[in-house]
C-alpha cells in the first residue's frame, strides 16, 4: 500500500508542472533598482511589468518605475505607501521583505542579465499559452475553423510574440503613445527632408503627405491605362533603391532611409514587374526590351542596371488570386526573415476573402480585404498601398476626373483608407478623341494635348492627417516612369 501511495506522488510530481518562472531572479533585479534607481534604464526598454512571474514583484516594479520616470527616489520607504501593507511575505511585511531584497541586493552590473532572464521566462510563459491554445483548438476541432485557419492564426500570435514580446493587444497607457509621438517627430527632424514617414522618391508628393506613415492603408486608384501599377511600381523601387540599414543598439536592424519592400503583383509576374522597373531606370522602352530590338550599348546599360538592382531589397510574391488570411501570413514571415517597411498590393480586386460567408458577396468580401489590410498595417507597423480599380460610370462622365463615389463597392474602401490617391492622365482621353483635322476645334484639341502631354495628376482626394488636393507630376510613357516636374523657378530662363 505504502509502496503504491509512493508511485502515485511520484507519478503525479511528474505530472505537474509549474509554470517556467525565476523568483530569484526577480528579486534580485528589483533589489539592484531598489538600491540603485539607474539599473531600471538598464531593462526598462524591454522589461515590462507584465513580465514578472510573482504578482508583488509586478506591482513593485510598475510602481519603482513610476517613480523612477517622475524623477523621484525609488527604494523601500518611498515604496512601501503605494504597495498594500496587508499583505504578507511568508513571516514578513511587504516592508520588511522589500527592505530585505534592498540589502541582499547584486551590483547593478548583473542588472540587464537578470533582466533578460525574467524576459524569457515571460515568453515561455506565452509561448506555453498559445500551444495548449493550439492544442486545444485542435483536438475540438470547431466547424467553421479548418486547419489552414488556424495554421495562420497561431503564425500571427507567435509573430506578435516575437516582434513586441507580447501577444495579448490591450491598453496602452497615453503616456507611451505621447513618447512614441515624440520620437516620431524627432526622427522627422533628424531624416533627410524632414518627412514623418518613408519618402516616395517624389518631392511634391512627400511635401504632401510627409511621406508614407507608418501603420497607414494607403489606396491608390485609377482606370486601366492610367499608370497605377506604374507608380506603384516607381514608388516601390525608389523606396528600395534608397534603402540604408541602421544596427539599434539591441542588436536589430532598422531602416534609417527607404526600407523593405513587399510586392504582391497579383496581375503581372515578377518577370513582367522586373521589365518595367529596368525600363524606367536604364530609358529603354520595355516593349523594345521584350522584342529584343536593342543595340549592344542599350545591353551593357542593361546588365549594369541589374546588377545594381539585385542588390536591392524589393521582394516579389506574384501569387494570383492570394486571400487577406495568405497575404498576411506571408508579410509576417517576409518581417521576420529579412524586415520589412512597405508593401504593395497590385490590386485589391483580384485578391479574395478568407470567410465562407465573404465569398457569396463582393461587397462583403470587399470589406473583409480592406479591414484585413487596414489591420495588418497596424500590426506590422508599416505602410501599405493597395491599388484599386475605378468603377466605368467615370467615362460616360464629361468631366472625366475620378472622385471617392467611383471606387469600386466603393464604401469599406473609402471608409478604411488613411489616404485615397487618384491617378490621372488627360492626354489619354484626349489623344482618343481627336476631332476633324483643319477645324477650329482640332485646333483647339492640338494646343490641349500639347499642354497636357508628358502630365499627369496624382489627386489627394482623402488623408486623415494632412491637405487633400492635386500633386502634378511628369510621365514618360514608353519608359512607364513618373517623377517630379521641374519647378518654375528652377527652369532656364527663355527669351523672347
Amino acid at each position: 500500500m505504502a509502496e503504491a501511495a509512493r508511485k502515485l506522488e511520484t507519478k503525479e510530481t511528474a505530472l505537474y508542472r509549474e509554470a517556467p518562472n525565476n523568483i530569484e531572479a526577480e528579486q534580485a533585479l528589483l533589489g539592484a533598482v531598489l538600491v540603485n534607481n539607474d539599473a531600471f534604464y538598464r531593462v526598462s526598454d524591454f522589461l515590462k511589468p507584465a513580465h514578472f512571474f510573482e504578482p508583488l514583484h509586478r506591482k513593485t516594479y510598475e510602481v519603482a518605475g513610476e517613480l523612477i520616470r517622475m524623477g523621484k527616489m525609488a527604494n523601500p520607504v518611498t515604496l512601501k505607501t503605494f504597495l498594500p501593507a496587508e499583505e504578507k511575505v511568508g513571516e514578513m511585511t511587504v516592508a520588511q521583505y522589500l527592505a530585505r531584497l534592498a540589502a541582499e541586493a547584486v551590483t547593478i552590473i548583473n542588472a540587464e542579465d537578470y533582466g533578460r532572464a525574467i524576459y524569457d521566462m515571460a515568453t515561455r510563459r506565452a509561448l506555453i499559452t498559445i500551444g495548449e491554445d493550439m492544442v486545444n483548438i485542435a483536438f475540438d476541432a470547431p466547424v467553421d475553423m479548418a486547419p489552414q485557419e488556424q495554421i495562420e492564426d497561431a503564425e500571427r500570435r507567435l509573430f506578435e510574440l516575437a516582434e513586441t514580446g507580447r501577444y495579448d493587444g490591450g491598453f496602452q497607457s497615453f503616456t507611451d503613445a505621447v513618447s512614441l509621438a515624440v520620437d516620431m517627430a524627432s526622427a522627422a527632424y533628424q531624416r533627410d527632408g524632414h518627412l514623418s514617414g518613408i519618402s516616395t522618391g517624389l518631392r511634391d508628393v512627400d511635401r504632401r503627405l510627409g511621406g508614407l506613415q507608418p501603420s497607414d492603408l494607403v489606396i491608390l486608384a485609377g482606370r486601366p491605362a492610367m499608370g497605377k501599377t506604374s507608380l506603384a511600381t516607381n514608388i516601390a523601387f525608389n523606396i528600395a533603391a534608397a534603402y540604408e540599414p541602421a544596427e539599434q543598439a539591441d542588436g536589430s536592424v532598422v531602416a534609417k532611409n527607404g526600407g523593405v519592400v513587399g510586392f504582391f503583383s497579383l496581375e503581372m509576374s515578377s518577370e513582367q514587374l522586373a521589365t518595367r522597373i529596368i525600363s524606367e531606370q536604364t530609358e529603354i522602352s520595355s516593349s523594345k526590351i521584350r522584342r529584343g530590338e536593342i543595340t549592344e550599348a542599350d545591353f551593357e546599360k542593361l546588365v549594369a542596371c541589374s546588377q545594381m538592382m539585385q542588390r536591392t531589397p524589393l521582394y516579389i510574391d506574384q501569387t494570383g488570386g492570394i486571400s487577406i488570411a495568405q497575404l498576411a501570413a506571408r508579410a509576417r514571415r517576409l518581417k521576420r526573415q529579412r524586415g520589412l517597411d512597405v508593401i504593395v498590393i497590385d490590386y485589391i480586386q483580384l485578391m479574395q476573402g478568407s470567410s465562407a460567408r465573404a465569398s457569396q458577396n463582393r461587397v462583403q468580401e470587399l470589406t473583409e480585404i480592406t479591414t484585413g489590410l487596414k489591420a495588418l498595417a497596424k500590426e506590422l507597423h508599416v505602410p501599405i498601398i493597395a491599388l484599386s480599380q475605378l468603377s466605368r460610370q467615370v467615362e460616360s462622365r464629361e468631366d472625366k476626373h475620378p472622385q471617392l463615389s467611383d471606387l469600386r463597392e466603393s464604401g469599406s474602401i473609402e471608409q478604411d483608407a488613411d489616404v485615397v490617391l487618384f491617378v490621372y492622365r488627360e492626354e489619354y482621353y484626349l489623344q482618343n478623341r481627336e476631332p476633324k483635322p483643319g477645324t477650329e476645334e482640332h485646333m483647339k484639341w492640338e494646343s490641349d494635348l500639347t499642354s497636357a502631354r508628358g502630365k499627369a495628376e496624382l489627386i489627394i482626394a482623402k488623408q486623415r492627417h494632412g491637405p487633400t488636393g492635386t500633386v502634378e507630376l511628369a510621365f514618360e510613357g514608353q519608359f512607364t516612369r513618373f517623377s517630379d516636374l521641374a519647378e518654375d523657378s528652377h527652369l532656364p530662363e527663355r527669351f523672347e
